[in-house]
């Protein structure tokens, strides 16, 4: 049998990671920019992530969601504390698609309505109504297509009202950040008239934190910056440092009944073993103070450069945006600096996505290296 074949791949085999760096099988250390789509957390092979692991698998890995597991319960508070979000309550599953597609599903439950608003340019997964509300007509089946989605320009509060007043719609899902999208913000007097008009005409407001939550931007969550409450917010990559977990953080006045959600994996044993280490690392490092630092340096370094027309994003979830495609740049920075960053949509943008262990020493090391391939 041979792999179904959906993914370009680099000519690069890892065999080993170690905080930033991973290893391949020709011995090449590469550093990791990127994260692997933003997941590494608090660095590869973190001693305290093996750890926890290591001790959870030879207990038990897994049992099903029909018994007592109090890693979930531990994990619900310990997030709920460092994440500020104490009165929500939380379901577990297993990656941010899902964690969208129960959030969307939650959200039609509570209002009786079937249509979702969403934006040009987002990504919230592959799954049925999560790439419904994605805009990228490529991988959207017709299966998919059914769902009843509106979408409008980030930053346009006059479409917002003129869809929500017509009472169909159930949810309003937002990246605070786009990812895939080119990491595009709008303003926090769009964010916040966003959650006026959810309110206002009885829509829940879904924001999906998947790639910018756990510390990434500096705060645990992106939508914290512009003072806002959602109704619900989904998260996952980070979330495991690598290891497949997602979740929906569910706000007051949501009521949860028996079987209204549910899945096999989510929650399991492992998962929440290496989510607790996650957060333990987050705060006893102090990670969200180290992203803020290391952020404002690489964004002092990145204007210096003339070629540089742009820096996008905030934290730990950046962008440099060019006047040329970067295609032949990313792939140089691979090939020949060993290093890795990301694409977008935005075929100009250079992704930055490093784990949030990352030093000022990295950074030097990162434009040092791009400087040699825009003069070469």
């Amino acid at each position: 049998m041979k792999l179904f074949n959906v993914y370009p791949l680099f000519d690069i085999t890892p065999l080993s990671a170690k905080d930033v760096y991973v290893y391949d099988d020709q011995g090449i250390k590469y550093l990791d920019l990127y994260g692997g789509h933003a997941v590494i957390s608090i660095g590869h092979s973190h001693p305290t992530y093996v750890k926890k692991l290591r001790e959870q698998v030879s207990k038990l890995g897994f049992y099903s969601n029909s018994i007592q597991n109090p890693l979930q319960e531990v994990l619900a508070q310990k997030l709920g504390a460092l994440s500020a979000c104490e009165e929500y309550e939380l379901f577990l599953c297993n990656s941010g698609a899902e964690a969208n597609e129960n959030a969307l599903k939650l959200a039609s439950f509570y209002t009786g309505k079937k249509k979702v608003l969403a934006f040009n340019n987002s990504f919230h997964g592959r799954t049925s109504s999560a790439v419904a509300v994605t805009d990228n007509p490529k991988i959207v089946a017709p299966l998919n297509a059914q769902h009843q989605v509106d979408f409008v320009a980030l930053g346009d509060l006059l479409s917002v009202e003129e869809i929500l007043k017509k009472e169909q719609t159930c949810a309003v899902i937002v990246e605070c950040i786009q990812g895939v999208g080119g990491l595009d913000e709008s303003s926090t007097q769009f964010y916040q008239g966003l959650a006026k008009l959810c309110k206002q005409y009885s829509a829940l407001f879904i924001a999906d934190e998947v790639q910018s939550g756990y510390g990434r931007t500096g705060d645990f969550f992106a939508f914290q910056k512009h003072q806002i409450r959602p109704d619900i917010i989904s998260v996952a990559k980070g979330m495991g440092n690598g290891f497949p977990i997602g979740g929906i953080l569910i706000g007051p006045g949501i009521e949860a009944s028996y079987g209204l959600l549910g899945t096999t994996f989510g929650g399991n044993h492992l998962a929440c073993a290496a989510a607790l280490s996650v957060l333990e690392v987050l705060e006893e490092e102090q990670l969200m103070k180290n992203v803020s630092e290391v952020s404002a340096y690489f964004m002092e370094k990145a204007a210096q450069l003339a070629s540089v027309k742009n820096i996008k994003g905030r934290g730990l979830m950046l962008g440099l945006e060019f006047d040329f495609p970067v295609a032949a740049l990313r792939k140089k920075l691979i090939d020949t600096q060993h290093i890795f960053t990301g694409s977008s949509n935005n075929p100009k943008l250079l992704r930055i996505l490093p784990p949030l262990t990352i030093k000022k020493e990295h950074i030097d090391h990162f434009f040092q290296a791009l400087i040699k391939e825009l003069d070469s």
